[in-house]
């Protein structure tokens, strides 16, 4: 991943940590930086483990996420 794959979109899917699903609804974004910036506003308030697909097709699990500031 580069940091021009920051302005280009993504899509969030937010899984709870409760409520094991088979399925969640994905939520696309213009950017990748708005994508991020959601998940860590969900990881902070919330019980959820969110994954974002980049534009590109990387897969971020919510341990990357959590562990990058970009």
């Amino acid at each position: 991943m580069t940091l021009s794959d920051l302005n280009k979109p993504a899509e969030l899917t937010l899984w709870s940590e409760d409520n094991p699903a088979h399925t969640a609804p994905g939520c696309p974004f213009p950017t990748l930086r708005e994508a991020l910036a959601a998940a860590r506003k969900a990881m902070d308030t919330g019980d959820t483990r969110p994954w974002i697909i980049t534009d590109a097709g990387d897969v971020l699990a919510p341990s990357w996420i959590a562990s990058h500031h970009l």
